[in-house]
């Protein structure tokens, strides 16, 4: 019997979390699809999935914060999350997958960047075996209430607030 696990909050870790999911997951002979959505595909974290044996899938370019996108950057990244939800879907309701990770689903959910239905549809009506991760930073009630595993992650203190860039390794 598959869950679903909702990872969400402001703190660092969120995506530390559904990996270290994913990990477990293939350890023990899973087949794992981890989506990094809102992200291109270069965080640290992918090399290791790939070598894995983890199957990814994001969008190839690298889009600037959406409240600075064009609207045909917003219509393309859009696009890219929804061939990757298709994917996902696919490859679920075809037996491929054990777990699906769908890294930053919220807030893609949230700005728009996807189709809202097809999302729902990977939530609510994923087939019963599929173990299913989920992280982002706000969370609808519909969604809580669909979470078999609920944990917030709290920025308490972090060096961004100092000044200090995100680091290669540590925050991607």
């Amino acid at each position: 019997m598959g869950l679903t696990h909702i990872i969400y909050g402001n703190g660092k870790g969120k995506t530390t979390s559904a990996v270290g999911c994913a990990l477990r997951a293939k350890g023990s002979g899973m087949n794992v699809l981890f989506l990094s959505m809102m992200k291109d595909g270069t965080s640290s974290e992918n090399a290791l999935l790939e070598k894995c044996g983890i199957t990814l899938l994001h969008c190839d370019k690298r889009y600037p914060f959406t409240f600075e996108m064009t609207g045909g950057q917003k219509a393309e990244q859009t696009a890219c999350h929804n061939e990757m939800l298709q994917k996902a879907l696919r490859a679920c309701n075809n037996a491929q997958a054990d777990m699906l990770v769908i890294d930053e689903f919220f807030s893609a959910y949230e700005l728009d960047l996807c189709d809202k239905a097809l999302a729902e549809k990977i939530v609510f009506e994923k087939p019963e075996n599929i173990e299913l991760v989920l992280t982002g930073h706000t969370v609808g009630e519909k969604f809580l209430a669909a979470a078999d595993y609920l944990s917030f992650v709290e920025n308490k203190k972090h060096p961004y607030e100092k000044g200090v860039p995100a680091r290669k390794g540590i925050e991607f």
